[in-house]
């Protein structure tokens, strides 16, 4: 299996900025990072009823999309664990 490209939807970085702390940003980018090599680890979850999938980073949720024909995955959203499902 090839590395998959890491893409993000442009809602994404402002999602990314409004995380308080510096390294809470740092250890969220290198699990998305740790995507390309394996976009379904063991902690990841499939959403039911659409297509997204998520893991988890301490508190907060990454969201994406995986296209394995085009090996992509779609970075959707991040948020806290409390509010990132609202609206999917």
């Amino acid at each position: 299996m090839g590395r998959y490209r890491i893409q993000y939807k442009s809602s994404v970085q402002k999602d990314l900025l409004a995380i308080s702390t510096k390294k809470d940003r740092q250890r969220i980018v290198h699990r998305i990072e740790s995507l390309s090599d394996d976009p379904r680890p063991p902690t990841s979850q499939k959403l039911g009823g659409t297509d997204l999938y998520r893991v988890r980073q301490g508190d907060f949720r990454i969201l994406y999309e995986i296209h394995d024909l085009e090996l992509v995955v779609i970075i959707v959203r991040i948020g806290d664990r409390s509010d990132v499902y609202r609206g999917l």
